[in-house]
């Protein structure tokens, strides 16, 4: 008598969130194929709750000031055997999802990193981006236990048990900017929680130091990166990933009374965007 085929793993979908109510349902209807979604929700004021719990999501509502913590609280809420986390910006289009199905059916390693296609607007760019300002791949599928974030406000580093395995094929869609002015806001809030980063840490370096990696993520984005074939917005982007660390000091310099016990934003904190859909994305199959 043939033994019974083990049940497959369960995959757990994380969304980590802060009053994104007008990306979030679009975020969670792209999540169908998971077991369960998980929504973490931080300081939420809008809608955002009543939006999870009406897509069949778990809610857990807090509070955290660290963003690291806030995301170890959602790897410590999941119950898959497999985790994914998608941000209330990206969509996991249908060819990612099969694939992400596929990879934890069959693989003998810990975690995965998942390629991204960012958006600016309607336009995507696929250079350029680094410096703490943006990445074209993410590790975002891990065994439950695997990773831990550490305690940090913006662009927390990894903690990780086992193996990377190899890099998925199909990208999440990231809508990662609406407009330039969109962008500098999104570089305001980054510094803003660097500055405060720095100031817990006790050391906020030197202003020669940070001209110097200015000039060396500038031209890792612009040259190494490609972000020259981007035209404009390449240029924008390196000089927002050359700015990230040295507009964080001069603010941990210049204004430490205000950064010293602010709450941060995070990366993910911005005030509620309008959401744009490319075409192109809508036919491949992006909700």
């Amino acid at each position: 008598m043939t033994a019974p085929s083990p049940p497959p793993p369960r995959l757990s979908a994380l969304v980590v969130a802060r009053n994104e109510a007008a990306q979030l349902a679009d975020c969670l209807s792209a999540l169908t194929f998971a077991d369960e979604v998980v929504v973490v929700l931080d300081r939420t004021t809008d809608a955002s709750a009543e939006i999870a719990r009406a897509h069949g999501a778990r809610v857990l509502e807090g509070a955290w000031e660290i963003e690291g913590d806030r995301r170890n609280a959602g790897l410590d809420a999941c119950t898959g055997d497999w985790i994914l986390e998608v941000d209330a910006d990206e969509r996991v289009p249908p060819a990612l999802a099969e694939e992400v199905r596929r990879v934890i059916a069959t693989s003998t390693h810990a975690w995965h990193e998942v390629p991204v296609d960012n958006y600016i607007g309607t336009r995507l760019v696929r250079h350029g981006w680094g410096g703490s300002f943006g990445t074209t791949s993410v590790p975002r599928l891990s065994r439950r236990g695997a990773k831990r974030w550490k305690p940090q406000r913006v662009h927390p580093a990894l903690e990780w048990r086992g193996e990377q395995g190899p890099r998925l094929t199909h990208a999440l869609v990231h809508y990662v900017d609406r407009d330039i002015s969109d962008m500098l806001r999104r570089l305001d809030r980054y510094t803003d929680a660097r500055a405060a980063d720095l100031i817990a840490s006790g050391e906020i370096g030197s202003t020669a130091n940070n001209l110097r990696r200015f000039v060396s993520r500038f031209c890792k984005c612009y040259f190494r990166r490609g972000g020259w074939r981007e035209g404009g917005w390449g240029l924008l982007i390196a000089l927002c990933a050359g700015l990230y660390p040295l507009l964080g000091h001069l603010k941990a310099k210049l204004e430490p009374e205000r950064h010293g016990g602010a709450a941060p934003q995070g990366t993910g904190d911005a005030a509620p965007r309008p959401v744009v859909r490319p075409a192109s994305v809508a036919g491949r199959g992006a909700p």
